[in-house]
């Protein structure tokens, strides 16, 4: 059950909220129509997060028009993934966000206090993977993780990664980043006791097949407790670090 919805009924039961307002709460439209896009307004209530917005392949006056839907129905923290830099110009003339070009992301709204169990931490094999990272701690940050970043620890120099096992031992959840062969997974895999989400990227020469050497890798990794999203899906890895660092035992 997401904090909000629990949030509502202890309300209830408190008296701080009627059962009325609870239900006319419960009851609002489930979306909105835009014609283009069906804005789903409770995301939120289902899942603990609002929808997010795939920047891509949309043009700047739909995203405008679903964010405002998203705002307008009370939605405190938009998150638009994959935004171009033009693009986000475009829409900076009638949204007022903050634009991470590398990460290729926009937040609409202040980014929310952390709440989550611990610390989510992400790690990358080279500088290149940067890019995927920073989609991933972004997206972390915005769905209220602490987020520690250690970048270009790969296993052409294993000693940089050994300098930080500190931080990975007390990490909650950690995103592991690489291209070219992925090993890097399953190094921090073996390293460690909490949940490794991998992340294979399209960085790599020729043979790599733009990150599906990575991929095959990273799924056929022998340390356990290692899982693998798709080709340079920083968001997915972000997103499902987020809910791991959420969980928590309901009575």
């Amino acid at each position: 059950m997401n904090n909000e919805l629990r949030q509502l009924l202890e309300d209830v039961r408190d008296g701080s909220v009627s059962i009325d307002e609870a239900v006319l709460k419960l009851k609002k439209k489930p979306y909105e129509d835009l014609d283009y896009a069906k804005v789903d307004l409770h995301r939120q209530v289902r899942q603990g997060a609002t929808e997010v917005i795939y920047g891509a392949g949309k043009t700047s006056e739909q995203i405008i028009g679903i964010v405002n839907a998203l705002v307008n129905n009370g939605q405190e923290t938009v998150l638009i993934t994959r935004l171009d830099k033009e693009k986000a110009e475009a829409i900076k003339k009638q949204v007022d966000f903050n634009y991470y070009e590398v990460a290729r992301i926009g937040v609409v709204g202040s980014m929310p206090a952390s709440n989550g169990l611990g610390k989510v931490v992400i790690v990358t094999g080279g500088t290149s993977g940067i890019p995927v990272a920073e989609e991933a701690a972004i997206t972390a940050e915005a769905l209220g993780n602490e987020v520690e970043r250690l970048y270009d620890v790969g296993v052409a120099g294993l000693h940089r990664l050994l300098s930080h096992v500190d931080v990975l031992m007390e990490a909650k959840v950690i995103v592991a980043i690489a291209g070219m062969e992925g090993a890097l997974a399953s190094v921090v895999g073996g390293l460690v006791d909490c949940p490794v989400i991998a992340v294979p990227t399209s960085v790599g020469y020729g043979a790599s097949f733009e990150g599906l050497s990575a991929l095959l890798s990273m799924l056929n990794s022998c340390a356990s407790g290692v899982s693998v999203v798709n080709i340079d899906n920083g968001f997915g890895a972000g997103y499902m670090a987020s809910m791991i660092n959420h969980i928590t035992k309901v009575d």
